[in-house]
């Protein structure tokens, strides 16, 4: 392997940029273009940024379902709070695969599964093979596949931050990678619309999984009322049912995937894509990196 394996998480980068970028970013026709200018650029930073000495073998860029059938069986208001995509973002995630493809990047995605659940499905083959991936994710649910040759990148702290590793993510909630679904299920998730247990917040959800180590544990544990607050127990022993399916949804599903072969950025592929499609600064910016690479 000649370096890690960039797995984006193609969704959150489209909606991030934009959200964040103004929509006066138009291609030739007038047409907002920001969310693909922003994730195309957001991923070439990671490139450029953090990866001079030991660049990486190839990118993967990863599309899903908005929400996975099973996960709103188990919990109907599941993303139900989320606002129908806007048209303008609509038409771009339409365009967006062409574009990623021409840089060279593999495009892969499931109907039934989300993109995190496809990011983790290539960091684990890709953790199988010998090699090592870096999640590019703003979704904490990817927190639960760190180890020791997969780690997150959170743009949040730039793109010249370290990688989120098993240690950061015990510094940052208090549990180890693979306590990461049970953590989210006694805390909850706002972004997925998951309440969490009654009365929990972080902190008590990590000094719960620290003491007891599962979801089970905890439960165990409140059913026999011991070492736990009589409210505390009372409460989760009342929402088991739901924290146990807050689990199995914030439970990344591994399916399987074919790992690409090392491969470039074809930045002159790509800057003659962006061009057809009237991203004129894009374009010349992959123009001059196609010189600096040549």
């Amino acid at each position: 392997m000649s370096g890690p394996l960039l797995i984006a998480d193609v969704p959150w980068l489209l909606y991030r940029s934009f959200f964040a970028l103004p929509r006066s970013i138009v291609d030739g026709e007038g047409r907002t273009v920001n969310a693909l200018l922003g994730t195309v650029n957001a991923i070439l930073s990671v490139i450029d940024a953090r990866l001079p000495a030991r660049r990486v073998r190839g990118v993967v860029a990863c599309l899903g379902a908005e929400a996975a059938d099973y996960r709103v069986r188990l919990y109907p208001p599941y993303h139900a709070h989320r606002e129908e995509m806007p048209a303008e973002l609509a038409r771009q995630w339409q365009v967006a695969p062409r574009l990623l493809e021409s840089l060279g990047w593999t495009v892969a995605g499931s109907e039934d599964l989300e993109a995190d659940d496809v990011m983790f499905s290539f960091a684990l083959a890709e953790q199988d093979a010998g090699g090592s991936a870096l999640l590019l994710t703003g979704d904490r649910d990817l927190y639960g596949a760190v180890s020791d040759r997969v780690a997150v990148v959170d743009l949040k702290g730039g793109p010249e931050g370290e990688p989120i590793g098993p240690g950061e993510v015990r510094e940052r909630y208090g549990v180890d990678p693979g306590q990461v679904p049970d953590f989210i299920a006694l805390r909850g998730d706002p972004s997925d619309g998951l309440p969490g247990a009654p009365g929990v917040g972080a902190k008590t959800a990590a000094e719960l999984l620290c003491a007891h180590g599962t979801l089970e544990g905890v439960l165990r544990a409140a059913a026999a009322g011991d070492e736990m607050r009589p409210r505390a127990a009372a409460a989760l022993l009342q929402s088991e049912e739901l924290v146990r399916a807050f689990k199995l949804i914030a439970t990344l599903q591994r399916t399987q995937v074919a790992l690409p072969e090392d491969r470039p950025t074809d930045y002159a592929t790509g800057a003659r894509c962006a061009r057809e499609l009237g991203m004129s600064r894009l374009s010349e910016r992959l123009e001059r990196l196609a010189e600096q690479t040549s």
